[in-house]
């Protein structure tokens, strides 16, 4: 991981995956790369399916992330828990690690008195706040989510909302899958705000397979190009700034 930025897939769907690559071996990928994955489940009320709460266990915790269930009316308030509560795990870990560089190999944070854990804890808040962030966020469009895309929007809208108050930079973008002519579709490019996105949901077509490996996939290349973007930028500043003297 960068130090000061942390990198999020959030994965919202509503079923088990069905073609292409194992989802949960993606998301183990993902991890190792220092990217996040975060799996909400929007489940139909008064409906139980093990085989889709599994996937979306063993897809959070492969990508050492959050995972958890809901019912569409409760998505809004799930989105920023979900988000918010991994960017607080994810931190943790760091400041577990340097720790045990300062303290020693086996020593982590709940093993710290009460008054020196609660000056860690206010650290990991504060980096909570001030951290770069960039979501990318997958969205299942497969035919049974058509009815919850619209809630989807709101909660997405609330995140951006909600997480524009911090004073690190945040950036999102999203993909659907499946997409119109291929598994996955980007349907917004990096984004500080994600307003937009209420003129292109109501444009998204639902329906066929759930390609949720390639969805991961097709992510993890997404945070590569926008890190080599970002690598070629910098050095190219670099140059100038050389130049200059």
């Amino acid at each position: 991981m960068e130090k000061g930025h942390l990198k999020q897939i959030l994965l919202i769907t509503d079923g088990c995956s069905n073609h292409g690559e194992d989802p949960i071996a993606m998301a183990a990928l993902a991890q190792e790369q220092g990217i996040t994955v975060n799996v909400i489940g929007v489940l139909e009320e008064n409906v139980i399916d093990q085989e889709s709460l599994q996937e979306v266990e063993g897809i959070a915790m492969s990508g050492g992330g959050v995972h958890q269930i809901v019912y569409a009316h409760q998505l809004s308030q799930t989105v920023q828990h979900v988000t918010r509560k991994a960017m607080t795990q994810t931190l943790q870990g760091v400041v577990n690690k340097e720790l045990q560089q300062i303290l020693g190999k086996h020593t982590s944070m709940e093993e710290l008195p009460p008054e020196k854990r609660g000056e860690v804890m206010e650290v990991v808040d504060e980096l909570g706040e001030t951290t770069s962030l960039e979501i990318l966020i997958l969205v299942d469009t497969s035919a049974s989510m058509k009815p919850k895309l619209p809630t989807v929007k709101e909660a997405l809208l609330d995140l951006s909302i909600s997480l524009n108050s911090r004073i690190g930079d945040n950036r999102f973008s999203v993909s659907v899958f499946p997409g119109k002519k291929d598994d996955v579709e980007r349907v917004l490019d990096w984004t500080p705000r994600l307003e937009s996105l209420s003129s292109i949901f109501p444009k998204l077509s639902t329906g066929g397979i759930t390609p949720t490996g390639p969805a991961i996939r097709e992510a993890i290349q997404q945070f590569k190009k926008k890190r080599s973007l970002r690598n070629l930028l910098r050095n190219e500043e670099e140059y100038y700034d050389e130049s200059s003297m």
